[in-house]
């Protein structure tokens, strides 16, 4: 604020020589101030490189004349002192006509408080030049800000790009070329951008500044090609090829704005013989001149001269401004949306963060966590984080196994029969046909998904070694009489048999541990994904308000995640310790477990599933009631079939083995048979219905107390920025809306005047002039003037439109 300002549109009067008259001038040049302004206050101070701003952009190669077109548009001479290397990066120009000015302003804006700063021209030369010098041999898209106010400059932005090296003598020098070649590029696929190519005039074929241009811009909709030194060419030219000449004999494109031009020249290493801008009149005359003493056509002819140039320049750059309001407006209001929401965001996250409300804040969010399980459980269409096909799972899955840090042995495999992870996910492919193997989901279809996979794997589940004689006759005892077979087998099967099942077991729940830890993710996406959507008023409306909290502050998401896990990993203790006493009660009396069912479905795989009637299941209860026991028949027959002399020991052993198979085949059937209930019994549903009450006994360390005080903090200075960035855009609004509709009444008052005169000279100066005065004084109400004025004379009931001639 303490900066001394440009001077005010509004005290600029009309335009010097040459250029358009003093309303059209003040007009453009206050719509170039106020959205010069708006992109000093949004795009350069608050950051916001996306903002719909228009602007030129110059690149040529060096030694075309770029410099010297630069100090025609500002009318005057200056060199910015940039070394032997030459300029490397952006230098943005802003040239304001001001005819009352009777010497130049030089300004440069100040990065530290975002002001312009008038100072001697050459000090802003030598500001100039050292942002460029401190460069070295590198190059920055971070440009540098000049501004001149001056009677005999022409209005217009511009962007001074570094020149093209055609030649480097070095490693050096090329690498430097490289990166200005790269940087100019970026500047010139921006579609914002209007590019003013300087070439110097010749053989239109060989012009390389354009042929880059025309890479990013091939139909030349925003480009104008301007080719210098235009009098070293003058006796080439007679009136058979001038216009040829101009059109470049077919190598330029129609399509593309061009301008023959000479710029200001005097004899190297002398002083300018006259001031620059009466230099540049005066070869813009010789230019027009000739070209006219050579029968050039008119429309050709307005393709000659720097003032024809500048003019179309001018026009050039009020269109471009003027259809860039409607766009910037746009972009503001969005702007304040954004930071309106975002304002109300970080007002409720600080009430959140308070600290008498921190605790009950971070168990709030946990709830919420814990019941959005449930829904992702039961499938949510538009979740698309952590999908996965079932080979891509397995893969994870060993990965993270073999990362971890764990005491727990898990097979990595179901049976040696595979040689390798790959092969298994083949044989669940292939043989299996594992539903949805190759589908990418998540949730609770693949939950589905897993149960069908680890009861795959839990089949594979055998005992390893076979009964060994030694082992027979331990079990026995010393007397051969004192101990049943059934109590041999029931000795056997409770010494190793269920070691294979529970290894397998412990497989199986940490699939499921891991299942359930891969769904963080998905549950914040559903508690976020609420807002907006269709079914956002199914759900609490805390969801989302708890999700956004838990994805901005890390404190609350790291408690909320880490309590998660933990009561995952605690369940999975649960569910181990739960088929641990399952199995070793089953096999302790293994014949209790058996039982035989007389249900079936015997139904082609093509019919149609159905219930069984009623009449069916009536018939069918008794039957299994009588046959509750015929496995138990026809364990006892077989054991009853096992010798017991001590000379058919071998033959013992054989049969008991067979039988030891049988009934850990029949167990393990059992089991894979229902693991999917065990799953849900043991795992599933004491997760989900005891998940909230832990996150409801979340307690606060000293670290997170520290954790959730640097959060706060960074949230005030974050709610400070907001609003000094919403402050800002808001008053851009204003200005340019303001200047909108000031625009547009005054486009009105032209078109009233316009209509006045035309009337004038129809019904008479008298008609028209008390009208007026009757309108000043208010006798009449506002309205259509020309209207106005026709009633007076029309007859009764006569009616006047504006759109008649």
């Amino acid at each position: 604020a303490a900066a001394e300002r440009p001077e005010s549109a509004a005290a600029r009067p009309r335009a010097g020589r040459g250029l358009p008259p003093r309303g059209a001038m003040s007009r453009k040049t206050a719509l170039l101030d106020v959205l010069s302004e708006v992109k000093t206050r949004v795009q350069d101070k608050l950051g916001i490189v996306d903002f719909p701003m228009p602007q030129f952009i110059i690149i040529g190669s060096q030694s075309v004349g770029k410099s010297r077109l630069i100090e025609s548009l500002a009318g005057e001479q200056f060199n910015f002192i940039s070394g032997t290397l030459g300029s490397r990066r952006p230098t943005i120009l802003e040239f304001r006509n001001v005819e009352s000015a009777k010497e130049s302003k030089w300004y440069v804006l100040d990065e530290a408080t975002n002001q312009w700063q008038q100072r001697p021209t050459s000090e802003v030369m030598k500001v100039v030049g050292d942002a460029h010098n401190m460069l070295g041999m590198d190059v920055s898209e971070h440009p540098v800000k000049v501004r001149i106010e001056s009677s005999m400059c022409v209005d217009m932005q511009i962007v001074d790009l570094p020149g093209y090296r055609s030649y480097a003598s070095n490693e050096e020098g090329r690498i430097l070329a490289k990166k200005i070649e790269t940087l100019n590029g970026r500047f010139l696929y921006d579609q914002r951008n209007t590019v003013i190519c300087v070439e110097e005039a010749g053989d239109a074929a060989n012009l390389s500044s354009l042929r880059r241009v025309s890479e990013a811009d091939p139909d030349y909709k925003r480009t104008l090609l301007v080719r210098n030194k235009l009098d070293k060419y003058y006796n080439d030219l007679d009136p058979n090829n001038v216009n040829k000449w101009l059109e470049g004999f077919g190598d330029l494109p129609k399509e593309l704005k061009k301008f023959a031009l000479t710029l200001p020249h005097w004899a190297e290493g002398m002083p300018a013989p006259r001031p620059l801008s009466q230099l540049r009149d005066e070869m813009s005359k010789a230019d027009l001149n000739k070209f006219a003493s050579l029968g050039t056509s008119r429309s050709h002819l307005d393709m000659v001269g720097f003032n024809n140039f500048a003019r179309y320049m001018e026009k050039r750059t009020e269109r471009m401004f003027v259809e860039a309001i409607g766009p910037v407006l746009a972009k503001l209001r969005e702007l304040e949306s954004a930071m309106s929401e975002r304002e109300s965001q970080l007002q409720d996250e600080l009430e959140q963060s308070d600290p008498t409300q921190i605790l009950a804040t971070v168990r709030a969010c946990g709830a919420s966590f814990a019941n959005c399980l449930t829904y992702v459980m039961e499938g949510v269409i538009r979740s698309n984080i952590a999908r996965c096909t079932l080979g891509d799972e397995l893969r994870k899955f060993h990965t993270y196994h073999q990362k971890a840090v764990s005491s727990r042995v898990v097979d990595q495999l179901p049976s040696k029969d595979f040689g390798s992870l790959e092969d298994y996910i083949d044989f669940l492919e292939k043989e299996m046909q594992v539903p949805a193997c190759n589908v990418p989901i998540n949730g609770g279809a693949q939950y589905k998904r897993l149960m069908f996979e680890v009861e795959t794997f839990l089949r594979f589940s055998d005992i390893q070694e076979s009964v060994k004689k030694k082992s027979v006759l331990q079990a026995f005892g010393v007397s051969m009489g004192s101990v049943t077979w059934a109590d041999v087998i029931v000795k056997l099967l409770n010494h190793d048999a269920h070691l294979p099942l529970q290894h397998h077991l412990a497989y199986v729940g940490e699939r499921v541990k891991w299942f359930f830890m891969q769904q963080k993710e998905p549950i914040l996406q559903f508690m976020q994904s609420l807002k907006g959507s269709a079914d956002e008023k199914v759900f609490s409306v805390l969801y989302t308000k708890h999700a956004k909290l838990i994805e901005d502050n890390p404190t609350i998401k790291k408690m909320v995640f880490e309590t998660y896990d933990n009561v995952v990993e605690r369940q999975l203790q649960h569910f181990l310790n739960l088929f641990k006493n399952t199995l070793q009660a089953t096999f302790s009396n293994p014949w209790v477990f058996l039982r035989k069912t007389t249900a079936r479905l015997d139904i082609e795989s093509d019919a149609p599933i159905a219930l069984p009637a009623l009449e069916e299941t009536k018939a069918r209860i008794p039957e299994e009631v009588k046959s509750r026991s015929g496995m138990e028949r026809v364990v006892a027959k077989l054991l009853s079939e096992i010798p017991m002399e001590p000379h058919k020991i071998n033959e013992a052993v054989d049969d008991v083995q067979v039988l030891v198979l049988k009934v850990y085949s029949h167990i393990r059937s059992q089991v894979c048979d229902q693991v999917e209930l065990f799953c849900e019994s043991f795992f599933k549903l004491p997760l989900l219905r005891r998940l909230e009450e832990d996150m409801n006994k979340i307690e606060l360390s000293d670290v997170d107390l520290e954790g959730y005080k640097a959060r706060r903090t960074k949230l005030e200075k974050d709610a400070k920025a907001n609003a000094y960035g919403l402050m800002e855009v808001r008053d851009c609004l204003r200005i340019l809306s303001n200047f909108q509709v000031k625009a547009m009444a005054e486009r009105h008052w032209c078109r009233q005047l316009y209509v006045a005169a035309a009337i004038k000279h129809m019904v008479g100066a008298e008609v028209v002039g008390a009208t007026t005065e009757r309108r000043t004084s208010g006798a009449e109400p506002p309205g259509d003037f020309g209207s106005a004025c026709v009633q007076r004379l029309a007859p009764p009931g006569a009616t006047w439109s504006s759109a008649a001639p």
